[in-house]
Order: C-alpha cells, then structure tokens, then sequence
C-alpha cells in the first residue's frame, strides 16, 4: 500500500466513477483500476461494489476512505510544515507530554508562547515519561514534560516542582465522607487502580512505591493503560487511585482528597537535550519560573 493507491481511492470514492476520477487525476482508466484491485488484494476484502451507478464503497470501504483522508491530511501538513522550516518562514517546537501535565502548567505555558512568538509552530505530542528520552535524543521532540527522574547525559532535565497526590474516589465511598487530607494509611486493605501499564519504570511505579516503604497492604492492584482509564474504573466503584492533584479537574463525578505526608508528591520534569543551544529554551525556562512564581491554583504543593 502506497500513499499514490490512497490518492486513487479517494478520487474513485468522491467521483463514484473510475473514468471520472481518471480524468481528475490525469491517468487512463486501466491503470487507475489496476491499482484499486491490488490495492483489494492488499486488504484482503473489496473497498467498491462496481455492479452499481454510481459505484457504491462497502462498508470497508468506507473506513478505509475515512482513515485515507487523514492519512493524506497528514501528509500534506507535515509536507507544508517541512517547506515553512526549510524556507525560514517559521520555527517548529516539539513538546512531548504525559497526559496529566495538560491539566497543570502545559496549556499555560503553550499559549503563552503563541501569544509572544506567533510564528512559532508548536506540536504537541503525547508520549510517556521513558519514551520522551529516547525521542529527544532522536529529535523527534524538543522539550518533553515528565514525571520520571533519568540519568541519560544526553538529555537534561529539572524538577520545576512537586506536585501534591491526591486519592480519587467514588463520592459514596467511606472515605470520601469527610473532606481533609488523608493518610497514607488509609489504603489499607483497598483495591488500587495505578498506570500507566507499560512501558515502566512509569508513574505506576512511583505510586507502587510510595505504598510499599509505608508498609500498606492492599486488596489488591489493578493496572491500566492510561489515566483516563483509571478514573473511569473509579466512577465504576472497582478500586481508588492515586493521582497528581491538577489532573482532579479531568472528572468532577469523583470526589478527591489530598494524601497527608511529605514524600506524597510527583515531579513535573521538564528535560531537553543537553547542549541544546536553542532560542526558544530560555523564553521557555523564562516562562516556566513565572509561571510557578504566580501558584496557580492547580498547582498544589506544600
């Protein structure tokens, strides 16, 4: 399968006429539909049903045409993008992030920068903590917002601050009758939800490790892919989870409470490469420091 193939298919299934769409594309009418019918044999299941007019996509015709249209919408931005670089029409930036930094500074600091560097092209990429590492070194991202200490000497990274824990549960739950910070302790004997699963060393793990140098001892510990996954197993009423504070604002069917004691705290990590002599690092590390000198609200810490 070629991107070529999936420009012919998308001008079939508009036109709903192979000589139609070979005029549009400029090609004889053999050629195009040769290149559908081994494009079928590809897939293993036939895309048009050519016995109607207008010709008629089968259902896996259909879902190949929607997920074509982005695959191609993609192309072409990332081909548009390339040019603007190579031109020196605008600079790109990469952020790779963990999914509960979009509910802490990240958004901040991405409009911030839209706002004083227009031109800027700013990507987000979600990716976890380990696989931000590897792709800094590959250039794939240039920053990455983490929650895993590294030691790789190819990258840089620094603790902007700690984040408070906080414990998410069903509002009908015995501990969420009061609203107070709660020990650690009171986990005891309970059903813990932690991701993510893998790849690890990961978040998980942090939780998993603040539990056990407690000397708690659970019911049992299910494990999820992701976080959104993880509260909606809460809202079902089958286990609590352990969160950074900021990501309480992702459910407000839950109810949240702060967990007591000083090692009941998550980095939010910010890393690069190391050397990296960008203009964009330091109006970003600038922007970071107001940021966390202004204590938002969703920024909870000691």
């Amino acid at each position: 399968m070629d991107l070529r193939q999936m420009r012919y298919f998308v001008a079939v299934a508009r036109e709903r006429n192979f000589t139609r769409a070979a005029q549009v594309l400029n090609i004889a009418q053999p050629p195009l539909s040769r290149q559908i019918q081994l494009l079928e044999e590809e897939l293993g299941v036939p895309l048009i049903l050519r016995d109607t007019r207008p010709i008629r996509l089968t259902d896996a015709g259909r879902l190949f045409h929607e997920h074509a249209l982005q695959v191609l919408g993609r192309v072409e931005q990332m081909r548009a993008a390339t040019r603007r670089v190579g031109l020196n029409q605008n600079r790109v930036l990469s952020i790779g992030f963990v999914a509960s930094t979009l509910y802490g500074g990240l958004p901040t600091l991405v409009r911030k920068l839209r706002q004083q560097v227009p031109d800027l092209d700013i990507q987000l990429l979600e990716m976890l903590s380990v696989q931000q590492v590897q792709a800094l070194k590959e250039g794939r991202i240039d920053i990455g917002f983490g929650r895993l200490r590294q030691s790789d000497p190819n990258v840089t990274s620094t603790v902007i601050y700690e984040e408070r824990l906080a414990l998410a549960l069903p509002p009908d739950a015995p501990l969420a009758a009061d609203e107070g910070p709660l020990p650690l302790s009171s986990l005891a004997g309970q059903k813990l939800i932690v991701y993510p699963k893998e790849p690890r060393p990961s978040y998980a793990d942090q939780v998993l490790t603040l539990v056990q140098e407690a000397d708690i001892p659970l019911a049992e510990v299910q494990e999820v892919r992701e976080i959104q996954t993880a509260l909606g197993l809460v809202a079902a009423a089958a286990g609590l989870c352990i969160i950074p504070a900021s990501a309480s604002q992702m459910r407000s069917d839950l109810t949240y409470r702060m967990i007591e004691g000083p090692r009941a705290v998550s980095p939010v990590i910010v890393s690069h490469r190391a050397g990296d002599s960008s203009s964009w690092l330091p109006l970003v590390q600038e922007m970071l420091g107001d940021i966390i000198d202004s204590a938002p609200p969703w920024m909870e810490r000691d």
